[in-house]
């Protein structure tokens, strides 16, 4: 059947991805700008003498939310480097990533591909101490692996190539993988680096801990300073309002362009009715001036031209109402004039 100017499911699919997407994006918008406005509102706090003094004095000897910088101490033992001498430090991590061309059978294209085949993570507990000599204060940090940018430095890398033979070769263009080889890294929060902790900071037994914040908040230790952390944030959530932006007015403006189109077809649905009545009240008119003879042949006559006998039958929906001619001029996709439905061939009408 007919749609009866309905829009297509082509527009229904854009509209709803379209739709889709902004939700998506609006909801990472909001995120990061509530991470934003959080870290924004963390209280900073310098690493001093006075730092067990303000925690003491704080509500439940806690700050749920606060910024502290310092440089790293090692509280027992070290770790030391597996490639590089005299490099120590609290946590190491040492990662196998392969790296490979695969074959696109859509695109036909060698792509680059990457997957980590191994990962190993060794920490040793650490404090943040002052860069002054002679304060006697430190902050243990807990479960650093938990913070979100940890400030890791790449102490090591090396590409190891792959070796391939003939047969090798030819394999691998037949399964449509081509090794390339293996990359080995090293990485290190070295002692003595500078790291910016954001985290809840609480006073127990006379000793003072960064730990992770709860409610939800972002636990953050990280080689950049407040600034330039707080500065990324702002960039991130700016990223995402433009992209939220963007596919909103997007959205609207199919919208707008569906919309648009229904009432165009609402208008033009109604203008035709209105001529179609138009019509019927002239050929009543015409009926009920017209002489016996007059009136069979005007109830023969097409409803176009009113000139010409009807000689064609519309498909699928069997009216007869027009002559050749008039069926002819009719603008595509041509329409049967009675029922706006659309015709999908044409059978000759013969009168004896």
């Amino acid at each position: 059947m007919d749609s009866g100017g309905r829009p297509s499911l082509g527009q229904f699919i854009l509209l709803g991805t379209s739709s889709v997407v902004t939700a998506v994006l609006y909801s990472v918008y909001r995120q990061k700008a509530q991470v934003a406005k959080e870290l924004k509102g963390a209280k900073k706090i310098q690493l001093g003498e006075d730092l067990k003094s303000i925690l003491s004095e704080a509500p439940g000897k806690c700050v749920p939310y606060a910024v502290i910088e310092g440089a790293v101490r090692s509280v027992k033992e070290t770790l030391n480097s597996q490639f590089v001498e005299n490099c120590k430090g609290v946590i190491q991590r040492l990662t196998l990533q392969e790296h490979k061309m695969v074959w696109n059978r859509t695109t036909h294209l060698w792509n680059d591909y990457s997957k980590i085949i191994h990962q190993r993570t060794n920490t040793a507990p650490f404090d943040l101490v002052p860069h002054e000599d002679g304060v006697d204060v430190a902050v243990r940090v807990l479960k650093p692996l938990e913070s979100v940018n940890l400030g890791l430095e790449t102490v090591y890398e090396k590409f190891h190539p792959s070796v391939q033979s003939f047969t090798d070769v030819i394999g691998h263009y037949i399964s449509g993988e081509r090794p390339k080889g293996i990359q080995e890294t090293e990485e290190m929060l070295k002692v003595g680096a500078t790291l910016t902790g954001v985290g809840e900071l609480v006073l127990d037994n006379n000793s003072v801990r960064l730990q992770p914040p709860k409610q939800g908040m972002q636990y953050y230790l990280s080689s950049q300073d407040f600034d330039s952390l707080l500065q990324r944030q702002e960039s991130s959530v700016r990223l995402w309002k433009v992209l939220a932006l963007v596919f909103g007015f997007a959205t609207c403006a199919t919208l707008f362009f569906i919309l648009r189109r229904q009432y165009l077809q609402w208008q033009e649905r109604l203008r035709l009715e209105q001529m179609e009545e138009e019509f019927r009240e002239r050929e009543a008119q015409l009926l009920s001036q017209a002489s016996p003879e007059d009136r069979e042949s005007l109830k023969s006559a097409c409803v176009v031209c009113l000139s010409n006998f009807k000689s064609c039958v519309f498909l699928e929906c069997g009216h007869v109402c027009s002559c050749h001619e008039c069926y002819r001029a009719l603008p595509e996709p041509k329409r049967c004039p009675i029922c706006r439905r659309k015709i999908t061939r044409v059978v000759p009408l013969y009168n004896s």
